[in-house]
């Protein structure tokens, strides 16, 4: 690793540890030239993955926006944030794990209606309301019937 004092290549690791949300190592450096220490993190290096929206288009996704959609739907609800941290860190995973490049936007939706509704049925049909489109009140009503079939079963 590069000294940021001296630019000298050789430096020796005095200690790592793993940072509080354990996503990467920091590591506690020291030149082996200079003697002077620093700092560095060692993080998984991953490729960006692309949402295809439903126009074609494609944008950098975005867990926050994932995270903004649940909030939204859950609010004035009795649910926490670290429930709702949950959902948008099992959604992450998926798609992370996924192994492709691209998800749909629609995947994504499909995703989000899984974990709300798991979480909370009012937040499941606000969020289905505005995800499925529906054209008029007989097509909500029919997916609130469908809906209730899935909870009695």
């Amino acid at each position: 690793m590069k000294c940021i004092y001296c630019g000298h290549l050789e430096s020796k690791v005095n200690d790592s540890r793993l940072t509080d949300d354990g996503s990467s190592i920091r590591r506690r450096r020291e030149c082996l030239k200079c003697g002077k220490r620093f700092t560095t993190y060692e993080t998984v290096e991953t490729s960006p993955i692309l949402v295809v929206k439903t126009d074609g288009t494609r944008e950098a996704f975005n867990p926050e926006k994932i995270k903004t959609g649940i909030i939204k739907a859950l609010e004035k609800r009795p649910v926490s944030m670290s429930q709702i941290n949950q959902a948008v860190d099992n959604i992450k995973k998926t798609v992370h794990n996924s192994l492709n490049n691209e998800v749909s936007s629609k995947e994504i939706g499909e995703l989000v209606m899984e974990e709300l509704k798991a979480l909370d049925e009012v937040g499941y049909i606000r969020f289905a309301s505005v995800y499925k489109k529906f054209k008029d009140v007989s097509n909500f009503v029919t997916f609130l019937n469908e809906f209730e079939d899935m909870i009695k079963k």
